[in-house]
């Protein structure tokens, strides 16, 4: 049995190669960029008022005080969208302006529409009245001031959210190069696993499966059904896994039948395939039997998860996950640190993933709960956690207010804290 660490090392080395394609920039949410995505305009495209209002030359109100008015002559309204050239504009004339109409020289500065008095009446708006000097470049949104023309977007390893779609259609970024989603072949085991909806006290309904499947949803991959194993599979698997090697699988991730029992037939299977990595057994709770390999020539990978539900839900979160954040060039996933609210006892030479609670105190700190109910089995603290805490081996007693490891149960932290 090796550490928690030593694994995720493996697991980094065990790099396999995932293409990549292009997608349409609105289709590309919650995919990877393969590439540096830059601006090839600038945005906005030119000056423009940020405001309903009059635009002047501020030139025009050189010496003007509340002794020595000027009217200045309503010569045109333009709107967003409109084309804003204007053939003579002379000394003491403005333009009426709506918000976004673009900004022409010599008009360099914008009155806000509130702040006008106007010639004869509010009725007849022929004039607007202007009593003081006026600086240049108020209320204007100027040429590329939200995004230059080669500046970047987005960077290769991130993923694409409702935020980047934005900017990509704004900006007219019509394609984008992406990371493909891996495929990932999933299998239950074991003849209590079923599908059916009224079962015995002996039969287990199948949620494992169902479980990783809502996951790919945000975690990138394609989800295959593979069924389940029953507890004579063994060469039934053995037969799949040699077709699955020249499939276009890339990831095989079993539940179930990897720990020491008679029916635990995972590790023997495996073990008859020539492999670059492996390793079976990791000093964690839950999880401890996780079996994990990597085929030889074949840059495919494979994954046996215990089959207690927190086990495997808790060991997709902490292997599988940053297995495929490494595999699409996705920047390794810091913790946030959060107050631990009680004491907490665990054995020294094991890593610890616990169903926890995250809230903010009055203070504005974060402050976490352990929960009750951490078996493998109980769902219903899972259901009842927000956040999964960690807890590093090589320290048995973690105080009252320390800070401990958090990771988001779902998304990735990096969607939540950079």
């Amino acid at each position: 049995m090796i550490g928690y660490i030593k694994a995720r090392k493996i697991l980094e080395k065990s790099k396999i190669k995932i293409n990549t394609e292009i997608l349409s920039s609105i289709e590309s949410l919650n995919r990877i960029s393969a590439e540096n995505v830059y601006s090839n305009i600038n945005l906005p495209s030119d000056n423009n008022t940020a405001l309903d209002g009059y635009a002047i030359c501020s030139k025009d109100t050189l010496g003007l005080n509340k002794k020595k008015i000027k009217y200045f002559k309503i010569i045109k309204t333009i709107a967003a969208g409109d084309d804003p050239k204007i053939k003579k504009l002379k000394k003491f004339q403005t333009v009426e302006v709506m918000t976004g109409a673009l900004i022409t020289k010599p008009l360099d500065t914008i009155i806000p529409i509130e702040q006008i008095k106007y010639k004869p009446n509010s009725k007849k708006k022929n004039y607007i009245l202007i009593d003081k000097r006026i600086k240049k470049n108020n209320h204007i949104r100027f040429k590329g001031s939200d995004f230059k023309n080669k500046e970047l977007i987005i960077s290769k390893g991130e993923l694409i959210q409702p935020s980047h779609i934005l900017a990509f259609k704004s900006l007219g970024i019509k394609k984008i190069k992406v990371m493909s989603k891996p495929n990932i072949l999933f299998f239950s085991t074991g003849n209590e696993i079923t599908e059916k909806d009224k079962i015995n006290s002996w039969q287990v309904r199948n949620s494992n499966s169902y479980y990783i499947k809502s996951l790919s949803k945000n975690f990138l991959f394609n989800f295959i059904d593979g069924g389940i194993l029953r507890d004579n599979g063994q060469k039934n698997f053995e037969k799949k896994l040699k077709k699955i090697l020249t499939s276009k699988v890339d990831i095989i991730i079993t539940s179930g039948a990897v720990s020491a029992g008679k029916f635990d037939f995972i590790p023997n299977v495996v073990n008859k395939f020539k492999l670059n990595s492996f390793f079976k057994g990791v000093a964690i709770r839950p999880g401890k039997p996780i079996l994990f390999a990597n085929f030889k020539n074949k840059s495919k990978s494979i994954f046996g998860l215990p089959g207690n539900p927190i086990s495997s839900a808790a060991c997709f979160r902490f292997f599988v996950y940053p297995y495929l954040s490494n595999i699409l060039n996705i920047k390794r996933e810091k913790p946030f640190r959060a107050v631990l609210k009680k004491n907490y006892k665990k054995k020294k030479s094991f890593t610890r993933f616990l169903k926890a609670k995250l809230n903010s105190t009055n203070s504005g700190t974060l402050q976490v709960e352990i929960l009750s109910g951490q078996e493998s089995f109980r769902i219903k603290s899972f259901v009842q956690s927000n956040v999964w805490a960690l807890l590093n081996s090589g320290k048995s007693s973690f105080k009252k207010g320390q800070l401990v490891e958090c990771f988001s149960p779902i998304f990735p932290n990096k969607n939540i804290f950079n």
